[in-house]
């Protein structure tokens, strides 16, 4: 894509991993701002091999399967980045030490339109339940039988909500509408959830829970949450949906429990691998990764390629947020977004 063209004394911003709808909704709030900031865009993710595209900016805005580890952050700073702007919540691809270490400003954008991503966790229960997108094949061939979509009423069913962040508290709010009983797990529990539900302990929400949906970061306590021995204690038969970070889930351990029918349906926003597979495509490739080729095997999984953030609404926000922080970061002053230290 070109880039724009170089001014005297601007700040210049190289965006990784971009798509034309990051170019639409950035150049948007760019220009609504007035903001003297130029961004060159590439659709090639950042990584070591990559980070000489930053040469002559001050800052590098990335996404959610860009690598920001000690290698990469060393070699941009070396090229003058000063700063790290992402456009997304997660940052587990953020090596903090390393960041600390250099002085680099790094932020994020914690909490934009939490409903859409809810909004899509719910359109995702409800799909694989009623079967509507089989559905929708049939009757274009010309098949009107119900044999095969037979689905749950959510009404009166228990739905566990893991995590009751911003995103947690919305789907929440929406199976509750649904007339669904639901159960919480937070270490750091919302006040918010009180009146949405009820917070247990982990074992109990999987022990009960007809639909388990998460919604917590990636970190180390986090990654595989759902394991072997996890998915063993849900509910036969239940629902297990995640839209947050496909490191929450042993993948390899979500299609054994598939096979014996431990695990009734899966819905998938985010794959633990997905680096080489989403927000590209692949329509005409050989798939590779076997793991993912067998989850694509069975009915009872719906897998879409990281969309749930994807709305007009989100995306605006995400822009806003963004330019929001790189004004933080030229004033040298506090930024509510700014990244946690390390430990």
């Amino acid at each position: 894509m070109q880039e724009q063209p170089s001014r005297q004394g601007a700040l210049r911003i190289a965006m990784f991993s971009s798509q034309p709808y990051d170019r639409r909704f950035f150049e948007e709030a760019r220009a609504a701002r007035n903001d003297g900031a130029e961004i060159h865009y590439h659709a090639t993710a950042l990584d070591a091999e990559t980070a000489v595209l930053a040469q002559g900016c001050t800052a590098v805005c990335v996404f959610v399967n860009d690598v920001l580890d000690a290698a990469t952050l060393d070699l941009l700073h070396g090229l003058g980045v000063r700063a790290l702007l992402l456009r997304c919540a997660g940052f587990n691809n953020v090596d903090l030490h390393a960041a600390a270490r250099l002085g680099m400003f790094a932020a994020r954008v914690p909490a934009y339109s939490p409903e859409a991503v809810a909004e899509h966790a719910l359109a995702m229960i409800q799909t694989l339940n009623r079967h509507t997108h089989r559905a929708y094949a049939r009757v274009r061939e010309g098949n009107f039988a119900l044999e095969g979509l037979l689905g749950m009423t959510l009404h009166g069913k228990t739905a566990g909500i893991v995590g009751t962040g911003k995103i947690g508290l919305a789907t929440a709010r929406i199976l509750n509408g649904f007339g669904c009983r639901v159960l919480g797990f937070d270490p750091f529990p919302s006040p918010a959830f009180a009146p949405l539900g009820t917070m247990v302990p982990l074992a109990q929400l999987l022990a009960e829970s007809d639909i388990v949906s998460l919604h917590c970061p990636l970190t180390d306590t986090t990654r595989h949450l759902i394991d072997a021995a996890t998915l063993a204690a849900m509910k036969p038969g239940a629902m297990l949906v995640n839209t947050s970070r496909g490191g929450l889930i042993d993948t390899a351990a979500v299609i054994e429990a598939l096979k014996s029918r431990q695990l009734g349906a899966l819905a998938i926003d985010v794959y633990e691998q997905e680096s080489a597979l989403f927000f590209h495509d692949h329509s005409g490739d050989i798939l590779t990764d076997d793991i993912f080729g067998r989850l694509l095997t069975f009915p009872n999984v719906l897998i879409t390629g990281h969309q749930g953030f994807f709305t007009i609404e989100a995306l605006r926000e995400i822009a806003a947020i963004t330019f929001d922080n790189l004004d933080c970061f030229r004033r040298g002053g506090q930024c509510a977004n700014l990244l946690p230290a390390p430990d």
